[in-house]
């Protein structure tokens, strides 16, 4: 049972690790963690924290002092915040429900009333500014906005203090450019990623644009003057000499312009809402202004008394002599209206993206890149803003256009279109497209239409479904409300272009498709499927371009033998004495046993061709584990060589399962590869002697040499038999390390054997710490060597 395997596997943990755990068992509960928090199961991460705030500031135990069980109540809200927050956790939670979550300890821990109600989630109520999270932080900041991030820890007193005046700036640039906010408390592997090591820290982020850190007063003007420099549309100043060729120019492009006359009275635009406009309305509409004072007859000539601002469409013209400007819309910017108001009415009368219908439809999309807005009649500020799509996109080659699903019914739901959305179609024909699922925000879709088109991503229907093909297919079975699902995609996309031509990508949303979801056994989301002819692979690892690639890797050139019974005496039990074998018994359900199986696929790829790595799965040889005494999952064994007992082995209790530890701990059992050189060693066997050496200097203190070391072991060993390796201690033998010109640890360095018996202390130094790289580099020069040679005995004889 679970509580059998969670009494087995913490009896191995120190003792904070069991009150940790039995804080869990305590908190855990058949419950539903959505239903606890209030929450539908598509709820945002966003979403997710304003709920549990909520609860929080009435359900805290400081708040209910006569309450005996506050506390456990508590502990199960926090438990289930917890696990939805987290992209890994609430997938697992999802698919096995809590006996997925065992090994997780998060829930056991939580703040007084005043964090919840003054510190958590700062930002989270203010529309203007965006929260951004490890999902979706790369989509924003490369979509061609310009993105201000304020990188924040809930418990700064000086993020505390700048809150106020982000809230005000955010309303103050809202529509010109992007203002968001990092928690780092919540993402801080993103934050570290970023360089971000104080708080606040606030950037400016553009794509193909180095990050720039503000350094400036935390006002809301200089805040304003610094984010201003960073819109580059341009307000162009009209007059007689120039107003008319402007005008046909821009006319010429099909683009607009907005022009505000300013005179002696009336509300002229200021120039910082000039410039505030251009920035929302580049490419869509030039913006450009006239001094009447200095153009008192050109503004009389268009009749213009009064300060005056007017949009001038394509087609419209500046009439003078008398005649009224024909075609112009004129524009209310009254001193109550702010910036977006303003925007929205220039907005409005534009023209609308280009109408598909079922007539035109296949035609258009035959052999041209389309993003398609497929709409059921609503019309709001979102849709208005599509009409910017077109510039946006137009650098990348992209049409856009909108079909309308209320008029044009039968074909949206030829193509299961039930709801409005966005879709990519990739230019050929009208079967290959994919839907957009992400936020609705014009900067997320279009990072998405620039990313889709260059990607091999198809959205499947049952009529493309590739259950006959020949070729390898990934299909992603998602759902469109599932975060871990979302966050799947753009590392679909960036998977799709590296395997390009080896294996086909497609997802299947299982709330349209639901019959064909059952028909493969679909329970949680997402579940990433291999299907390669006959044979059907569960991809279980790391949502990401690199788990998937090492994934599909494991499959051509599987380095992990799956087990059997018999598989396993054989290979194991009757090993030959040179022969070592690492062994994962575990269990589809277990979280950890999920959580260890990229990083056991990652750890024999490093230990290839020196340590044997397999699995055994429990669940279907549960007999077999009893046998063998297995009584927690993961269990990990070392079965070393040269025993006289085969069945003898080693248990792994490290608290850490990563590649690395893992692989540290398989090398520590093995006889060393590598030896130790005394000074006199390195004089006589490296310096005078006839092999090929390479060498680790290193010292016992340097935790960079420690993680090193392991590493050299590997390369020992591939290149045993061509060239030797050596460790030199730089602590006890610091003189013949000065001698070497040592000045970092650790340092690699070749010393080749070139025929005489006097060498250059120093050696060769190789920049990398990479088994494989440094093998590499040393077999290059090694080929170096041998023409060398072969081109000096051809000049002797």
């Amino acid at each position: 049972t679970i509580n059998t395997v969670y009494r087995n596997e913490c009896a191995k943990l120190f003792l904070f690790a069991f009150i940790a755990v039995w804080l869990f068992v305590t908190i855990s509960s058949d419950e539903d963690y959505y239903k606890l928090l209030g929450i539908s199961r598509e709820a945002s991460t966003r979403e997710i924290r304003q709920a549990f705030k909520k609860l929080a500031l009435t359900m805290h135990p400081d708040k209910n002092p006569n309450d005996a069980t506050a506390h456990e109540k508590f502990l199960k809200i926090n438990r289930a915040y917890e696990v939805l927050k987290d992209e890994d956790l609430r997938k697992k939670y999802d698919k096995y429900g809590e006996k997925g979550l065992q090994d997780e300890q998060q829930g056991g821990r939580y703040e007084s009333w005043n964090y919840y109600r003054y510190d958590f989630g700062i930002y989270d109520d203010d529309p203007e500014i965006t929260t951004l999270d490890r999902g979706d932080f790369d989509a924003a900041v490369n979509s061609g906005d310009v993105w201000f991030v304020n990188f924040y820890f809930p418990r700064c007193s000086h993020c505390h203090d700048l809150a106020p005046t982000w809230r005000e700036f955010a309303k103050e640039m809202d529509g010109v450019i992007r203002i968001s906010a990092v928690n780092c408390g919540d993402n801080g592997m993103l934050c570290r990623s970023k360089g971000i090591n104080s708080y606040p820290s606030l950037y400016v982020f553009r794509a193909g644009m180095k990050p720039e850190k503000y350094y400036g007063d935390r006002t809301k003007s200089s805040l304003t003057t610094f984010a201003m420099q960073f819109v580059k549309s341009k307000v162009t100043e009209l007059w007689q000499g120039n107003i008319f060729n402007e005008i046909d120019r821009a006319f010429a492009e099909r683009i607009s312009w907005l022009i505000t006359f300013c005179a002696d009275t009336g509300d002229c635009l200021e120039p910082q809402t000039r410039r505030k406009l251009a920035g929302m309305l580049d490419g869509l509409v030039n913006v450009g202004w006239m001094d009447c004072s200095k153009q008192a007859d050109l503004c009389d000539s268009f009749e213009i008394t009064t300060s005056t601002t007017a949009l001038f469409p394509p087609g419209s013209s500046l009439a003078q002599k008398g005649s009224a400007m024909v075609g112009t819309l004129f524009i209310n910017t009254h001193p109550s209206l702010d910036t977006k108001e303003i925007y929205a009415q220039v907005l409005q009368p534009l023209p609308d993206l280009e109408i598909l219908t079922k007539s035109s439809f296949e035609h258009k999309l035959a052999h041209h890149r389309w993003l398609i807005s497929f709409s059921f009649g609503h019309n709001d500020l979102a849709s208005h803003e599509y009409k910017k799509l077109k510039a946006l996109l137009k650098g990348s080659h992209i049409q856009v256009g909108k079909v309308d699903c209320v008029a044009d019914s039968e074909l949206c739901a030829s193509l299961y279109i039930q709801k409005p959305c966005v879709a990519v179609f990739k230019g050929v024909g009208i079967h290959d497209f994919e839907i957009h699922y992400g936020k609705d925000a014009l900067y997320n879709v279009v990072a998405f239409a620039k990313e889709s088109v260059n990607a091999h991503v198809t959205t499947l229907r049952p009529e493309n479904f590739p259950n006959q093909e020949k070729e390898p297919w990934l299909v992603d079975f998602f759902a469109p409300w599932c975060p871990p699902c979302r966050a799947l995609l753009p590392e679909l996309r960036k998977a799709s272009i590296q395997l390009f031509g080896q294996l086909k990508f497609g997802t299947l949303d299982c709330t349209v498709h639901e019959r064909l979801c059952n028909m493969y056994n679909i329970h949680a989301y997402p579940t990433t499927v291999i299907f390669n002819k006959s044979s059907i692979h569960e991809y279980e690892g790391h949502h990401s371009a690199d788990g998937i690639l090492e994934f599909i890797e494991d499959l051509v050139n599987p380095v992990v033998v799956t087990m059997t019974p018999e598989s396993f005496q054989e290979l194991v039990k009757r090993r030959k004495s040179s022969e070592t074998w690492m062994v994962d018994f575990y269990a589809p359900w277990c979280g950890p046993c999920q959580a260890l199986l990229p990083e056991w696929r990652r750890m024999a790829r490093m230990l290839s061709g020196i340590v044997n790595v397999g699995t055994v799965d429990c669940q279907k040889h549960h007999s077999f584990c009893q046998g063998e005494n297995v009584r927690a999952y993961p269990e990990i064994r070392l079965f070393p060589q040269n025993s006289n007992r085969r069945d003898q082995y080693q248990s792994y209790n490290g608290w850490h399962r990563d590649a690395f530890s893992l692989k540290t701990w398989a090398l520590s059992s093995l006889p060393r590869a590598s030896v130790d050189l005394s000074p006199e060693d390195f004089k006589r066997k490296v310096l005078g002697g006839k092999d090929h050496w390479v060498l680790d200097f290193y010292a016992p203190w340097c935790g960079p040499c420690q993680q090193f070391a392991p590493e050299f072991e590997v390369l020992a060993r591939m290149m045993k038999g061509t060239v030797r390796a050596g460790k030199v201690d730089c602590q006890a033998h610091h003189q013949t390390c000065q001698s070497a010109g040592i000045k970092a640890y650790p340092s690699v360095r070749f010393y080749p054997h070139l025929g005489t018996t006097r060498r250059d202390q120093g050696g060769e130094h190789i920049n990398s710490r990479d088994a494989p790289v440094i093998a590499d580099i040393l077999r290059q020069r090694l080929q170096q060597l041998a023409l060398q040679g072969k081109s000096s005995k051809l000049k002797v004889s």
